[in-house]
Protein backbone atom coordinates (compact mmCIF):
# COMPACT_ATOMS: atom_id res chain seq x y z
CA UNK A 1 0.00 0.00 0.00
CA UNK A 2 1.15 3.24 -0.25
CA UNK A 3 2.94 5.09 2.94
CA UNK A 4 1.35 8.65 3.50
CA UNK A 5 1.69 11.00 6.19
CA UNK A 6 0.83 14.87 6.96
CA UNK A 7 2.95 16.92 6.48
CA UNK A 8 5.03 17.69 9.29
CA UNK A 9 8.13 20.09 8.37
CA UNK A 10 8.36 22.17 4.90
CA UNK A 11 10.42 20.53 2.08
CA UNK A 12 12.94 22.89 0.68
CA UNK A 13 15.32 22.26 -2.26
CA UNK A 14 19.30 21.33 -1.89
CA UNK A 15 19.98 25.51 -2.28
CA UNK A 16 17.11 26.76 -0.12
CA UNK A 17 15.52 28.90 -3.00
CA UNK A 18 12.53 26.55 -3.22
CA UNK A 19 10.32 25.79 -0.06
CA UNK A 20 6.71 24.51 -0.01
CA UNK A 21 4.50 22.19 1.32
CA UNK A 22 2.13 19.43 0.75
CA UNK A 23 -1.03 18.23 2.25
CA UNK A 24 0.36 14.70 2.13
CA UNK A 25 3.15 13.38 1.54
CA UNK A 26 3.13 9.46 -0.94
CA UNK A 27 5.69 6.71 -0.17
CA UNK A 28 4.87 4.25 -2.82
CA UNK A 29 7.00 0.80 -2.18
CA UNK A 30 6.21 -0.89 -5.04
CA UNK A 31 5.01 0.03 -8.75
CA UNK A 32 0.99 -0.82 -7.41
CA UNK A 33 1.57 1.29 -5.35
CA UNK A 34 2.34 4.11 -7.31
CA UNK A 35 -1.15 3.36 -9.79
CA UNK A 36 -2.95 3.03 -7.03
CA UNK A 37 -1.99 6.89 -5.92
CA UNK A 38 -2.53 7.89 -9.58
CA UNK A 39 -5.58 6.71 -9.48
CA UNK A 40 -6.97 8.04 -6.48
CA UNK A 41 -5.56 11.43 -7.64
CA UNK A 42 -7.58 11.44 -10.67
CA UNK A 43 -11.10 10.12 -9.34
CA UNK A 44 -10.56 13.13 -6.39
CA UNK A 45 -9.08 15.53 -8.27
CA UNK A 46 -6.15 15.85 -6.53
CA UNK A 47 -2.41 16.77 -7.93
CA UNK A 48 0.79 15.07 -7.12
CA UNK A 49 4.46 16.10 -7.70
CA UNK A 50 7.66 13.95 -7.79
CA UNK A 51 10.29 15.31 -5.51
CA UNK A 52 13.80 13.58 -5.88
CA UNK A 53 17.17 14.52 -4.18
CA UNK A 54 16.08 18.42 -4.47
CA UNK A 55 19.37 19.94 -6.82
CA UNK A 56 16.77 21.44 -9.12
CA UNK A 57 16.73 25.23 -8.72
CA UNK A 58 13.54 25.81 -10.04
CA UNK A 59 9.99 25.08 -8.67
CA UNK A 60 9.47 21.83 -11.14
CA UNK A 61 9.54 19.77 -7.67
CA UNK A 62 7.34 22.04 -5.64
CA UNK A 63 4.80 20.05 -4.42
CA UNK A 64 1.08 22.34 -4.02
CA UNK A 65 -1.16 19.32 -3.56
CA UNK A 66 0.59 15.60 -2.29
CA UNK A 67 4.44 14.92 -2.71
CA UNK A 68 5.23 11.67 -3.86
CA UNK A 69 9.18 10.11 -2.94
CA UNK A 70 10.40 7.50 -4.78
CA UNK A 71 13.19 7.13 -2.12
CA UNK A 72 11.33 3.45 -0.74
CA UNK A 73 10.23 2.56 -4.48
CA UNK A 74 11.38 -1.35 -5.27
CA UNK A 75 11.02 -2.95 -7.98
CA UNK A 76 13.56 -4.95 -10.63
CA UNK A 77 17.10 -4.57 -11.07
CA UNK A 78 18.54 -5.95 -14.07
CA UNK A 79 22.06 -5.99 -14.80
CA UNK A 80 23.06 -7.20 -18.46
CA UNK A 81 26.60 -7.23 -18.86
CA UNK A 82 26.95 -8.67 -22.27
CA UNK A 83 24.40 -6.18 -23.72
CA UNK A 84 25.70 -3.39 -21.57
CA UNK A 85 22.33 -2.92 -20.35
CA UNK A 86 20.55 -1.80 -16.63
CA UNK A 87 17.30 -1.11 -16.03
CA UNK A 88 16.95 -0.06 -12.28
CA UNK A 89 13.81 1.79 -9.92
CA UNK A 90 13.95 5.56 -11.05
CA UNK A 91 14.46 6.75 -7.26
CA UNK A 92 17.99 5.08 -7.15
CA UNK A 93 20.52 8.24 -6.80
CA UNK A 94 23.31 8.36 -9.55
CA UNK A 95 25.95 7.72 -6.85
CA UNK A 96 23.99 3.90 -6.00
CA UNK A 97 23.79 3.34 -9.61
CA UNK A 98 27.58 4.28 -10.57
CA UNK A 99 28.45 1.96 -7.17
CA UNK A 100 25.90 -0.55 -8.94
CA UNK A 101 27.63 -0.48 -12.27
CA UNK A 102 31.22 -0.71 -10.90
CA UNK A 103 30.76 -3.81 -9.60
CA UNK A 104 29.48 -5.47 -12.61
CA UNK A 105 32.53 -3.86 -15.20
CA UNK A 106 30.18 -1.29 -16.64
CA UNK A 107 29.76 2.55 -16.46
CA UNK A 108 27.42 5.48 -17.90
CA UNK A 109 29.37 7.00 -20.85
CA UNK A 110 29.58 9.98 -19.50
CA UNK A 111 27.91 12.08 -15.82
CA UNK A 112 27.96 15.41 -14.66
CA UNK A 113 29.96 16.92 -11.73
CA UNK A 114 27.58 15.89 -8.82
CA UNK A 115 25.92 12.35 -8.05
CA UNK A 116 23.64 13.11 -5.72
CA UNK A 117 20.25 13.30 -8.09
CA UNK A 118 18.00 10.16 -8.73
CA UNK A 119 17.92 8.65 -12.11
CA UNK A 120 14.43 9.84 -13.08
CA UNK A 121 15.13 13.71 -11.43
CA UNK A 122 18.34 13.48 -13.47
CA UNK A 123 17.11 12.66 -16.61
CA UNK A 124 13.54 14.47 -16.25
CA UNK A 125 15.36 17.78 -16.18
CA UNK A 126 18.02 16.85 -19.35
CA UNK A 127 21.17 16.94 -16.61
CA UNK A 128 24.51 16.86 -18.55
CA UNK A 129 28.13 16.34 -18.19
CA UNK A 130 30.62 17.73 -20.90
CA UNK A 131 32.18 16.31 -24.04
CA UNK A 132 31.72 16.99 -27.77
CA UNK A 133 30.72 13.48 -28.31
CA UNK A 134 28.34 13.19 -25.88
CA UNK A 135 24.66 14.40 -25.51
CA UNK A 136 22.58 14.82 -22.13
CA UNK A 137 22.24 11.96 -19.61
CA UNK A 138 19.10 11.43 -21.00
CA UNK A 139 20.19 9.71 -24.39
CA UNK A 140 21.59 6.86 -22.76
CA UNK A 141 18.05 5.88 -21.81
CA UNK A 142 16.76 2.89 -24.07
CA UNK A 143 13.48 2.36 -21.97
CA UNK A 144 11.16 3.75 -19.39
CA UNK A 145 8.24 2.75 -17.29
CA UNK A 146 5.75 5.29 -16.95
CA UNK A 147 2.64 5.65 -14.92
CA UNK A 148 0.51 8.01 -16.72
CA UNK A 149 -2.24 10.64 -15.63
CA UNK A 150 -5.23 8.00 -15.99
CA UNK A 151 -3.31 5.35 -14.16
CA UNK A 152 -2.17 3.55 -17.07
CA UNK A 153 1.35 1.58 -16.97
CA UNK A 154 3.52 2.35 -20.46
CA UNK A 155 6.99 0.18 -21.11
CA UNK A 156 8.56 2.44 -23.63
CA UNK A 157 11.19 0.79 -25.67
CA UNK A 158 11.80 3.00 -28.91
CA UNK A 159 10.29 -0.36 -30.97
CA UNK A 160 6.90 0.18 -28.83
CA UNK A 161 6.27 3.58 -28.00
CA UNK A 162 8.79 5.75 -29.72
CA UNK A 163 6.75 8.76 -29.33
CA UNK A 164 6.55 8.18 -25.61
CA UNK A 165 10.20 7.26 -25.26
CA UNK A 166 11.17 10.50 -27.25
CA UNK A 167 9.44 12.96 -25.23
CA UNK A 168 9.68 11.11 -21.62
CA UNK A 169 13.07 11.23 -21.48
CA UNK A 170 13.34 14.75 -20.77
CA UNK A 171 9.66 15.73 -19.23
CA UNK A 172 9.68 17.54 -16.12
CA UNK A 173 7.46 15.41 -15.07
CA UNK A 174 4.82 16.24 -16.70
CA UNK A 175 4.00 13.04 -18.54
CA UNK A 176 3.65 10.58 -15.66
CA UNK A 177 5.44 8.66 -12.82
CA UNK A 178 8.90 7.33 -14.31
CA UNK A 179 9.06 4.04 -12.09
CA UNK A 180 11.67 1.82 -13.88
CA UNK A 181 14.64 3.12 -15.57
CA UNK A 182 16.82 0.97 -18.58
CA UNK A 183 20.16 2.88 -19.40
CA UNK A 184 22.36 1.78 -21.92
CA UNK A 185 25.79 1.43 -20.64
CA UNK A 186 30.00 0.78 -21.53
CA UNK A 187 32.38 -1.26 -20.15
CA UNK A 188 33.91 0.62 -17.01
CA UNK A 189 36.82 2.75 -17.98
CA UNK A 190 39.31 4.90 -16.47
CA UNK A 191 39.79 8.74 -17.47
CA UNK A 192 43.55 10.66 -16.84
CA UNK A 193 42.11 13.91 -16.06
CA UNK A 194 43.97 17.03 -16.56
CA UNK A 195 43.14 20.18 -14.77
CA UNK A 196 45.32 23.72 -15.27
CA UNK A 197 44.83 27.54 -15.34
CA UNK A 198 44.90 29.47 -18.75
CA UNK A 199 44.28 32.68 -20.25
CA UNK A 200 40.36 33.15 -21.64
CA UNK A 201 41.39 34.36 -24.71
CA UNK A 202 43.84 31.61 -25.14
CA UNK A 203 41.24 29.06 -24.52
CA UNK A 204 38.72 30.66 -27.05
CA UNK A 205 41.15 31.14 -29.99
CA UNK A 206 41.98 27.23 -29.39
CA UNK A 207 38.41 25.90 -28.85
CA UNK A 208 37.73 23.84 -31.67
CA UNK A 209 40.91 21.78 -31.02
CA UNK A 210 40.66 21.93 -27.84
CA UNK A 211 37.48 20.73 -28.04
CA UNK A 212 38.34 18.39 -30.49
CA UNK A 213 41.73 17.02 -28.95
CA UNK A 214 39.72 15.73 -25.70
CA UNK A 215 36.83 13.30 -24.86
CA UNK A 216 35.35 15.96 -22.43
CA UNK A 217 36.41 19.68 -21.94
CA UNK A 218 35.34 22.00 -19.40
CA UNK A 219 36.54 25.65 -18.41
CA UNK A 220 35.47 28.30 -15.76
CA UNK A 221 35.76 31.63 -16.09
CA UNK A 222 36.56 34.03 -12.97
CA UNK A 223 34.71 37.03 -12.60
CA UNK A 224 36.70 40.43 -12.95
CA UNK A 225 39.94 38.18 -14.00
CA UNK A 226 40.70 37.38 -17.74
CA UNK A 227 41.71 33.71 -15.83
CA UNK A 228 40.06 30.40 -16.61
CA UNK A 229 40.57 26.92 -15.15
CA UNK A 230 40.19 24.08 -17.59
CA UNK A 231 39.83 20.79 -17.01
CA UNK A 232 39.96 18.09 -19.59
CA UNK A 233 39.19 14.16 -19.28
CA UNK A 234 40.46 11.48 -21.56
CA UNK A 235 40.15 7.33 -21.47
CA UNK A 236 42.97 5.57 -20.66
CA UNK A 237 43.63 2.04 -20.23
CA UNK A 238 45.00 1.97 -17.25
CA UNK A 239 44.78 3.76 -13.60
CA UNK A 240 48.34 4.24 -13.78
CA UNK A 241 48.43 7.68 -11.80
CA UNK A 242 45.76 8.32 -8.85
CA UNK A 243 45.42 11.02 -6.79
CA UNK A 244 47.41 11.02 -3.68
CA UNK A 245 44.61 10.95 -1.35
CA UNK A 246 46.57 14.32 0.36
CA UNK A 247 46.16 16.10 -2.90
CA UNK A 248 42.25 15.19 -3.30
CA UNK A 249 41.75 16.55 -0.06
CA UNK A 250 43.76 19.82 -0.11
CA UNK A 251 41.97 20.76 -3.75
CA UNK A 252 38.82 19.40 -3.89
CA UNK A 253 37.81 19.23 -0.12
CA UNK A 254 39.58 21.90 1.74
CA UNK A 255 40.30 25.06 -1.33
CA UNK A 256 36.94 23.84 -3.35
CA UNK A 257 35.09 23.85 -0.59
CA UNK A 258 36.05 25.02 2.68
CA UNK A 259 38.29 27.55 1.98
CA UNK A 260 35.84 28.37 -1.15
CA UNK A 261 32.89 28.64 2.05
CA UNK A 262 34.88 31.27 3.86
CA UNK A 263 36.27 33.32 0.71
CA UNK A 264 32.19 33.27 -0.22
CA UNK A 265 31.02 34.03 3.28
CA UNK A 266 33.81 37.11 3.45
CA UNK A 267 32.66 38.71 -0.25
CA UNK A 268 29.45 38.32 0.81
CA UNK A 269 29.82 40.52 3.83
CA UNK A 270 32.45 43.05 2.32
CA UNK A 271 31.34 42.83 -1.24
CA UNK A 272 34.13 45.27 -2.25
CA UNK A 273 36.40 42.57 -1.63
CA UNK A 274 35.35 39.92 -4.26
CA UNK A 275 37.06 40.88 -6.95
CA UNK A 276 40.23 40.34 -5.64
CA UNK A 277 38.69 36.88 -4.16
CA UNK A 278 38.08 36.05 -7.67
CA UNK A 279 41.60 36.45 -8.47
CA UNK A 280 43.18 34.53 -5.57
CA UNK A 281 40.71 31.83 -6.34
CA UNK A 282 42.12 31.87 -10.55
CA UNK A 283 45.67 31.47 -8.86
CA UNK A 284 44.63 28.76 -5.78
CA UNK A 285 44.01 26.19 -7.92
CA UNK A 286 46.94 25.11 -9.72
CA UNK A 287 47.80 22.33 -12.52
CA UNK A 288 47.26 18.39 -11.87
CA UNK A 289 47.35 15.00 -13.64
CA UNK A 290 45.86 12.35 -12.44
CA UNK A 291 43.94 9.02 -13.42
CA UNK A 292 40.57 7.21 -11.61
CA UNK A 293 36.94 4.99 -12.04
CA UNK A 294 35.23 7.50 -14.35
CA UNK A 295 32.56 8.78 -12.22
CA UNK A 296 35.07 9.22 -9.74
CA UNK A 297 36.64 11.95 -11.56
CA UNK A 298 33.65 13.20 -13.54
CA UNK A 299 31.77 13.68 -10.15
CA UNK A 300 33.25 15.77 -6.98
CA UNK A 301 31.94 17.32 -3.87
CA UNK A 302 29.91 20.35 -3.80
CA UNK A 303 29.15 21.55 -0.45
CA UNK A 304 29.15 25.59 -0.93
CA UNK A 305 25.04 26.57 -1.56
CA UNK A 306 24.89 28.73 -4.52
CA UNK A 307 21.84 29.23 -7.14
CA UNK A 308 22.34 28.64 -10.66
CA UNK A 309 20.98 29.54 -14.43
CA UNK A 310 22.50 27.87 -17.11
CA UNK A 311 21.78 28.00 -20.70
CA UNK A 312 22.47 26.20 -23.84
CA UNK A 313 23.21 27.72 -26.73
CA UNK A 314 24.52 27.21 -30.70
CA UNK A 315 28.32 26.65 -30.07
CA UNK A 316 29.19 29.25 -32.44
CA UNK A 317 27.25 31.58 -29.94
CA UNK A 318 29.56 31.05 -27.07
CA UNK A 319 32.49 33.60 -27.72
CA UNK A 320 30.15 36.60 -28.28
CA UNK A 321 27.94 35.25 -25.13
CA UNK A 322 30.97 35.12 -23.11
CA UNK A 323 31.17 38.43 -23.96
CA UNK A 324 28.08 39.91 -23.01
CA UNK A 325 28.35 38.38 -19.87
CA UNK A 326 31.84 39.96 -19.48
CA UNK A 327 30.06 43.23 -19.80
CA UNK A 328 27.12 42.09 -17.43
CA UNK A 329 29.37 41.37 -14.55
CA UNK A 330 31.22 44.60 -14.82
CA UNK A 331 28.08 46.78 -14.87
CA UNK A 332 25.99 44.56 -11.64
CA UNK A 333 25.26 46.86 -9.06
CA UNK A 334 26.54 44.16 -6.98
CA UNK A 335 29.31 41.89 -7.34
CA UNK A 336 29.53 37.49 -8.49
CA UNK A 337 31.45 35.92 -6.26
CA UNK A 338 30.79 32.57 -8.00
CA UNK A 339 33.14 31.70 -11.30
CA UNK A 340 31.49 30.93 -14.44
CA UNK A 341 31.21 27.43 -15.94
CA UNK A 342 31.40 26.24 -20.11
CA UNK A 343 30.77 23.06 -20.87
CA UNK A 344 29.70 21.35 -24.68
CA UNK A 345 27.77 18.69 -25.78
CA UNK A 346 26.35 16.67 -28.89
CA UNK A 347 23.22 16.98 -30.68
CA UNK A 348 19.62 14.66 -29.90
CA UNK A 349 16.58 14.17 -30.73
CA UNK A 350 14.79 14.31 -27.57
CA UNK A 351 11.80 16.66 -27.52
CA UNK A 352 12.37 18.79 -25.07
CA UNK A 353 16.16 18.11 -24.58
CA UNK A 354 18.91 21.20 -24.71
CA UNK A 355 20.38 20.06 -27.34
CA UNK A 356 17.64 18.90 -29.58
CA UNK A 357 18.85 19.19 -33.01
CA UNK A 358 22.09 20.80 -32.10
CA UNK A 359 25.45 20.50 -30.87
CA UNK A 360 25.46 23.16 -27.41
CA UNK A 361 27.55 24.94 -25.80
CA UNK A 362 26.57 25.92 -21.84
CA UNK A 363 27.56 28.59 -19.78
CA UNK A 364 26.30 28.59 -16.29
CA UNK A 365 26.18 31.34 -14.07
CA UNK A 366 26.19 30.44 -10.27
CA UNK A 367 25.57 33.29 -7.14
CA UNK A 368 26.77 32.22 -3.33
CA UNK A 369 23.62 31.98 -1.01
CA UNK A 370 22.43 35.13 0.48
CA UNK A 371 23.35 37.28 -2.53
CA UNK A 372 21.65 39.66 -5.03
CA UNK A 373 21.17 37.53 -8.45
CA UNK A 374 18.04 38.34 -9.92
CA UNK A 375 19.48 41.03 -12.08
CA UNK A 376 22.72 38.91 -13.52
CA UNK A 377 20.46 36.29 -14.05
CA UNK A 378 17.91 37.97 -15.90
CA UNK A 379 20.36 40.19 -18.06
CA UNK A 380 22.40 36.98 -19.12
CA UNK A 381 19.30 35.51 -19.94
CA UNK A 382 18.70 38.17 -22.08
CA UNK A 383 21.61 37.47 -23.77
CA UNK A 384 21.12 34.04 -24.09
CA UNK A 385 17.67 33.49 -25.46
CA UNK A 386 18.81 36.38 -28.14
CA UNK A 387 20.73 33.79 -29.31
CA UNK A 388 19.04 30.89 -29.58
CA UNK A 389 19.70 29.96 -26.01
CA UNK A 390 17.46 27.18 -24.02
CA UNK A 391 17.42 27.52 -20.53
CA UNK A 392 18.30 24.46 -18.13
CA UNK A 393 14.85 22.91 -16.81
CA UNK A 394 16.52 22.49 -13.59
CA UNK A 395 18.22 25.96 -13.07
CA UNK A 396 16.81 29.47 -12.39
CA UNK A 397 15.18 30.85 -15.79
CA UNK A 398 11.95 33.27 -16.37
CA UNK A 399 10.71 31.78 -19.45
CA UNK A 400 7.44 30.69 -20.12
CA UNK A 401 5.05 28.83 -22.36
CA UNK A 402 5.13 30.79 -25.00
CA UNK A 403 8.59 31.93 -25.68
CA UNK A 404 9.83 28.29 -25.04
CA UNK A 405 7.67 26.86 -28.05
CA UNK A 406 10.03 28.96 -30.22
CA UNK A 407 13.02 27.63 -28.81
CA UNK A 408 12.02 23.86 -29.16
CA UNK A 409 10.91 22.83 -32.83
CA UNK A 410 8.93 20.27 -31.02
CA UNK A 411 7.42 21.80 -27.91
CA UNK A 412 3.76 21.49 -29.37
CA UNK A 413 3.93 18.01 -30.12
CA UNK A 414 4.73 17.26 -26.24
CA UNK A 415 2.05 19.92 -25.34
CA UNK A 416 -0.44 17.02 -27.63
CA UNK A 417 0.79 14.29 -25.78
CA UNK A 418 0.46 15.62 -22.46
CA UNK A 419 -2.78 15.91 -23.02
CA UNK A 420 -3.18 12.24 -24.34
CA UNK A 421 -1.07 11.40 -20.90
CA UNK A 422 -2.35 13.65 -18.42
CA UNK A 423 -5.72 14.85 -19.64
CA UNK A 424 -6.74 16.05 -16.33
CA UNK A 425 -3.31 17.39 -15.43
CA UNK A 426 -2.65 15.03 -12.49
CA UNK A 427 1.03 16.24 -12.44
CA UNK A 428 1.22 19.46 -13.01
CA UNK A 429 2.08 22.45 -10.39
CA UNK A 430 1.93 26.55 -11.13
CA UNK A 431 5.70 26.09 -12.74
CA UNK A 432 4.75 23.31 -15.03
CA UNK A 433 1.50 25.52 -15.70
CA UNK A 434 3.78 28.39 -16.57
CA UNK A 435 6.65 27.08 -18.36
CA UNK A 436 4.52 24.41 -20.42
CA UNK A 437 1.36 25.74 -20.23
CA UNK A 438 -2.48 25.01 -19.24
Amino acid sequence: MVGTAPLTAPWSNWAGNQRGSATAILRPASPEDVIEAVRDAAATGHRIRVAGSGHSFTAVALADDRRMDLSELTSTISVDVERRLVTVPAGMTLHALNGLLARHGLALPNLGDIDAQTVAGAISTGTHGTGAGYGCLSTFVEAVTLVTGTGEVLRCPADEHPDVLAAARVSLGALGVLVEVTLRCVDAFVLRAHERPAALGDVLGDLPALIGGHDHVEFYWFPYTSRVQVKTNDRVPANDRPLPRWRGWLDDDFLSNTVFAGACRLGRAVPALAPGISAVSARALTERHYTGRSDRVFCTPRRVRFVEMEYGLPREALPEALAALQRIVNGLPFKVLFPVEVRFTAADDIWLSHGYGRDNAYIAVHQYVGMPYEPYFRAFEEVAAGLGGRPHWGKLHYRDAGSLATAYPRFTDFQALRDRLDPHRVFANPHLTHVLGA
